[in-house]
Formats: C-alpha cells, sequence, structure tokens
C-alpha cells in the first residue's frame, strides 16, 4: 500500500510546503519513502509516499519517462509484469527502476489510453501529461485500490484519501445523503460521505485537462444471461477445477515481491483456502495472524489454528478485546473515512497494526469471497426465498430453520425483523423482492435522527438507481499516432 496526490492548476498557487504537508496526512500508506515533483510552470503536480515492496533499492516515485515529459504515481501492484517489461526493453524501452510501477506509463507512451487493458492488478494511477498539459487518472477494476478527487476553484485534485484532499485546499462539509446511503450499503460507487469529494469509480479512467475533467470506463461486469448459464455443459467437477486453477494462478502472483509475504487467517473457507494455496508455494512456513476475541461465540482461532497446523504455516494469534476494539473505534474510522456499524473493521485495524508491527508489509486476505460467491447469510437466506425453480414452503422453512441455527453469531442480520422501512417498497416494486442485506441495513434507519429517516427511503431508492445506471463509450480519447502525439 503507498499513497498518491496529483493536482492540475489553472494558477500556479500549489507551494512546497502544502504538497509536504498533504503527503503527511498519508504518510502512513508509505513510511519507507516521500517525494513529489511541480512542473516548472507549478500548475501541475504529482506526489507519493513509498511502501517499498518490488525494487527495494531505485523504486521512488514520482517515476519520469526518457524525455522527462511525462511522470507517474502508482499505488498498488501489477501482476505479470516482468513479462511487460522483457518486452519493453526488448522494444529499446529505458527502464529506470526495478519496479513494477514503472512500466504503467511506458505502457501509456504506447498505448495511450487505451493502456489500462494492458495492466492486470490492483491499482491507483495518476500520470502527468506535460505535452498534452494534463492528468490521466485510472483506477483497478474492482475498486481494490482507492483513488479521490475534486475540483476547487478550477483546480483539480486526486489523492489516496479525502484528508490529503483537505490538506491541499478542499473544504471540509459532511454530505449527509453520502452518509445515509453508506448506513444502507446503497452508496454509489463515485460517491463519498463529503460534499464535493468524489471517488474515481471501478474500472474507470480520468481525464483532467484545461480546468474539467471526463471520467470514461474501461471495464464493466458482464452478468451472463440465464439462458446463456443453461447452455452451459461443464460438469461441477470442471467448474470447481477451473476455478480452483484460477484461484491458484491468482495466489502465486500475489506472492511475486522482494518482502516476506504473509497472511490473514479466519476460520471462513476463503482464507484457509488462500492460505493453503499459498503455503505450497512456499519453501519456508507462512505467517498467519488470526484475530483471537475473548468471547467465544465470535472467536474462531480453535479453526485457523487447525488449519494453520494441517497447511504448516506459523500460526500467529493476535488478541483483541471489547475494550481494544472501543478505545481503537475513533483511529480505524480516521483511516478509513467512512462510517463503521460495527466493530469489525475496529478488530481489522488491529489485526493489520499487528502485521505492521512484526514488519510484515505484504498480507493476503480472503476479503471479496462472500460477495462473489454469496458466502453470506443473507445471500443464502434470499436463494432459499427466492428460487427461480420454488420449493416446497415445508422445504423453505426447514432450510431457513437449518441456515439460522447454523450462524449464531450472524442470527440478528440474517433474518429481517418488523416493519420495513421506508423506502423498500420502491425497491420491492423495482426489483420484485427486497434482498435480504438490504432489509436488514436499512433497520438503522431507526438509530438516525428524524430529519435523516425522512429521506431515508428517497436515497436508498436514488442510490440504487445510481449504482445500476453507467454510461459506456465505444472508445477512449487520446490513443497514439505514429509520431507518439495524442489525440
Amino acid at each position: 500500500m503507498c499513497g498518491l496526490i496529483g493536482a492540475l492548476l489553472v494558477q500556479p498557487t500549489l507551494t512546497n510546503e502544502r504538497m509536504a504537508a498533504a503527503l503527511t496526512t498519508i504518510v502512513h500508506r508509505g513510511p519507507d519513502n516521500t517525494a513529489y515533483w511541480l512542473s516548472s510552470d507549478r500548475r501541475m503536480a504529482l506526489g507519493h509516499v513509498r511502501l517499498s515492496i518490488i525494487g527495494l533499492v531505485n523504486g521512488d516515485q514520482p517515476i519520469v519517462n526518457g524525455r522527462g515529459d511525462m511522470h507517474c504515481v502508482v499505488n498498488g501492484e501489477f501482476y505479470g509484469y516482468k513479462a511487460i517489461r522483457t518486452q519493453l526493453a526488448a522494444e529499446g524501452v529505458p527502464l529506470t527502476t526495478d519496479t513494477d510501477s514503472e512500466i504503467a506509463l511506458h505502457l501509456y507512451e504506447k498505448h495511450g489510453a487505451e493502456f489500462v487493458h494492458h495492466l492486470r492488478g490492483e491499482f491507483a494511477i495518476v500520470i502527468a501529461d506535460e505535452r498534452r498539459r494534463c492528468l490521466i487518472a485510472a483506477r483497478d477494476r474492482f475498486g481494490i485500490k482507492p483513488l479521490f478527487y475534486t475540483m476547487v476553484n478550477g483546480a483539480i485534485l486526486l489523492a489516496s484519501e479525502v484528508k490529503a484532499l483537505f490538506a491541499l485546499g478542499a473544504p471540509v462539509r459532511w454530505d449527509e445523503d453520502g452518509f445515509l446511503a453508506d448506513c444502507h450499503s446503497t452508496r454509489p460507487a463515485n460517491q463519498t460521505v463529503f460534499a464535493g469529494i468524489r471517488a474515481v469509480p471501478p474500472g474507470c479512467l480520468l481525464f483532467a485537462k484545461d480546468g474539467s475533467l471526463d471520467i470514461r470506463p474501461y471495464w464493466d461486469t458482464v452478468y451472463p444471461a440465464k439462458e446463456t448459464l443453461a447452455e452451459d455443459r461443464r460438469s461441477d467437477a470442471d467448474v470447481i477445477a477451473g476455478f480452483r486453477a484460477v484461484l491458484d494462478e491468482a495466489v502465486a502472483e500475489r506472492l511475486v515481491a522482494d518482502v516476506e509475504v504473509a497472511c490473514y487467517l479466519s476460520g471462513g473457507i476463503d482464507s484457509c483456502a488462500v492460505l493453503g494455496l499459498a503455503q505450497r508455494h512456499l519453501s519456508r512456513p507462512i505467517r498467519a495472524f488470526t484475530i483471537a476475541f475473548g468471547e467465544e461465540m465470535y472467536n474462531e482461532e480453535s479453526a485457523a489454528r487447525d488449519m494453520a497446523k494441517l497447511a504448516g504455516a506459523h500460526f500467529i494469534p493476535v488478541p483483541v478485546s471489547q475494550r481494544q476494539i472501543a478505545d481503537s473505534f475513533a483511529d480505524a474510522v480516521w483511516y478509513s473515512e467512512c462510517p463503521m456499524i460495527n466493530g469489525n473493521g475496529t478488530a481489522k485495524y488491529l489485526l493489520s497494526k499487528a502485521v505492521r508491527d512484526a514488519s510484515i508489509k505484504v498480507v493476503f486476505t480472503g476479503e471479496g469471497a462472500d460477495e462473489i460467491l454469496a458466502g453470506y447469510p443473507t445471500a443464502r437466506r434470499d436463494l432459499v426465498l427466492f428460487n427461480s425453480d420454488g420449493l416446497d414452503a415445508n422445504e423453505a422453512e426447514r432450510l431457513l430453520s437449518e441456515l439460522e441455527a447454523a450462524n449464531r453469531v450472524s442470527r440478528g442480520i440474517l433474518t429481517p425483523h418488523g416493519d420495513i422501512a421506508p423506502g423498500l417498497d420502491v425497491v420491492q416494486s423495482r426489483l420484485g423482492f427486497i434482498p435480504s442485506w438490504l432489509h436488514t441495513s436499512s433497520r438503522l434507519h431507526r438509530y438516525s435522527q428524524e430529519s435523516f429517516r425522512a429521506r431515508s427511503g428517497q436515497s436508498i431508492a436514488l442510490s440504487l438507481e445510481s449504482n445500476h445506471t453507467r454510461e459506456h463509450h465505444s472508445d477512449l480519447p487520446w490513443r497514439p499516432h505514429g509520431d507518439g502525439a495524442f489525440c
């Protein structure tokens, strides 16, 4: 994890002191090096705080091209970068670092805006192109790495965290609609809880020039139609084997680093699978860190310890008490820059802190598996309630009872109770049903102020509408010409 800032100004008002102050607010993202670049007319700027993982000796940023007219900062990691570096070197491109980050700048020189299609990884990128007097920013396909932007008096500012935008001069104000949508887990991908601050959506490019900006998607998820799925003749065994091969290859790619790689480990299938696959690629025991809660109902230490022993990993429990969660809650919110409705985020903050104290910079996690594999109890509940093939009422009731009995910890959020929150009738009319997760999260409106409650339903409906509406373009601007110029 690194941190970056970028700026395109109408007037040369950005000082060295303000750049340094902005980078100081995010130095926790990259304690190994801090540096910035200002153009000669002081109207373009890039800054970077580095967590060195690949190219430890010569990988500081911003990175500059051979002509000195393009600069680049990157937060993230590019997988399969070695093959791209080899190809670039064969083409005569002068490579000045040993890092994966450098390929982004040279691919932009070669392919223009299409450079993102040659990148695989988790990343946020900002490129300053002095020839065109513009900034180009890109965010990875799933939005793993954060990237925020704002416009202030014609100036376009970007950063890995909102607090850096404030340090660069953005005004500090709440966005009540964004806050409310966040509490309902329906906040659109480009919205934040701060007024005037937006996030570059996942899979999108941002183009900034002459005091204006344009955001365009370069990738989006395509869900197959039911008819297409019906034509899939693969057996369950074939699907499982294919999934395992892809997951194993992804784990292997993420082990490429010049520093030690460790693993977060819970008792869940996701982190256990990642740990098991990672250990197979290593000749040493991988360090596995597990949150050890004092409350037995929430504690997965025993299952995690068994998994570590089975895989041959080095198990490290990290005790976390309720007192610690309470004491660290404010710090966790400050770093995450968004509301937290429970203590999970704070517990993970404490886990991350323990890993950093152990001098670990890179760590595997199972985050995201429940979302794409319908692992959460609410998703399984919906599969029973809204199964398109239909279930006998008695069978459905039996399955729901078993699901609730097997999830003591999540029982409170598994089965929605009480009246439908305001606005969910709109969801019902548009989707044909109310997803369990939304029914549950909407109950938080009871704890909001009356003025918030009155807007709750409208906020949910508008947020869902925004999340399902996305503009598409047939091509991207600024493709390369034969002379290397862009149009």
